[in-house]
């Protein structure tokens, strides 16, 4: 007996240590910044999905943002579908009450709608609820007919800011060409129409995209460096204290995260709208780099490869003042 309970505690301690070693390497394997995960502010767009790109079909949502959620609620701009609910409810609620108004009527005594009393038989009470069934049918299919067309424009208003800017060929390289655009996308584009509630469209030209390619670089390699004044004027408040966070953490486990050779490999403009005097634009990208993490204290390779390039796929949404420079203000994951 000793002998079992022996050998199922070592059993057990072995599953734990693998499963601890498992998740240390799924922590340092999405090392970079944003690997993995999704967080920042979009602004007003913070909880909507940005449009659909080559580059990045889908993105997931922002997980972790200092953007409250309520403010979204209100937004003229926020997604729809769901206007046929109020339907549903006023029908399935109409019904509960005249139901269960006439079982309580009968529990008391009083009948169903007091007709029925104890002189109507089983038949006229089901003819008086198969009536009453018909005409809440009538009611609800009327008021969703009525709802349909409004319905369909709004679904339409929806698929018309849903186009990507641009779009470049799946397989087309970035980088290329005397503009230095991003992906190729130094060319100006026609440009979805303003969602409801926003301002005038931001046009993005060839010194923006270069600008975005830039700021990639320089946010990964100052991450690679653990240089977290430099991180911070590259980024938002927000961003560069999600990055401190991620620096310290890497400090406590004793590893340090290198960064280098970022190449951008293909980008689409995704989207650009202006609000509260602030400009925005949310990029697709795919790039490579190399991603290696260290034992701080031995310098011994404990995660990723450090000869050969990965690729990853995210979207990022820069902010500038009127006036000021493009800055980083969310990472978001490719679907």
């Amino acid at each position: 007996m000793v002998n079992i309970k022996s050998r199922r505690s070592r059993v057990l301690v072995a599953l734990a240590t693998v499963l601890t070693l498992s998740a240390g390497v799924v922590d340092m394997a999405e090392a970079r910044p944003g690997g993995g995960k999704s967080f920042g502010s979009r602004g007003s767009r913070t909880f909507d999905e940005p449009t659909r790109t080559p580059t990045a079909p889908q993105a997931r949502p922002i997980e972790r943002t200092q953007t409250a959620p309520s403010t979204q609620a209100q937004r003229p701009g926020a997604p729809v579908g769901q206007a046929a609910q109020p339907a549903s409810r006023f029908g399935g609620g109409l019904m509960g009450g005249l139901l269960g108004a006439g079982l309580l009527g009968m529990v008391l005594g009083a009948g169903f709608f007091g007709g029925l009393g104890g002189i109507a038989s089983m038949l006229g009470f089901l003819l008086q609820v198969a009536l009453i069934g018909g005409l809440i049918f009538l009611a609800v299919r009327f008021f969703r007919r009525r709802q349909e067309p409004a319905m369909a424009g709004a679904h339409a208003r929806q698929a018309q800011g849903g186009q990507p800017y641009g779009g470049a060929p799946a397989g087309r390289q970035g980088l290329g060409g005397a503009l230095g655009g991003l992906g190729g996308m130094g060319q100006a584009r026609p440009q979805p129409a303003a969602r409801p509630g926003q301002t005038d469209m931001v046009g993005i030209g060839p010194s923006d995209y270069a600008a975005f390619e830039q700021s990639l670089v320089e946010v990964q390699t100052a991450y690679g460096r653990e240089d977290l004044n430099a991180l911070r004027s590259l980024s938002t408040p927000e961003m560069g204290s999600y990055f401190a966070e991620e620096l310290e953490a890497n400090q406590a486990r004793g590893v340090v995260n290198r960064v280098s050779d970022v190449k951008l490999e293909q980008g689409d403009l995704s989207e650009a709208w202006r609000e509260d005097g602030a400009d925005f634009a949310t990029v697709a990208m795919r790039f490579s780099l190399k991603d290696a993490t260290y034992d701080r204290a031995t310098n011994r390779l404990v995660d990723g490869d450090e000869t050969r390039p990965t690729e990853a796929r995210e979207l990022w949404t820069f902010r500038r003042e009127r006036g000021g420079r493009w800055i980083l203000s969310a990472i978001q994951q490719a679907g």
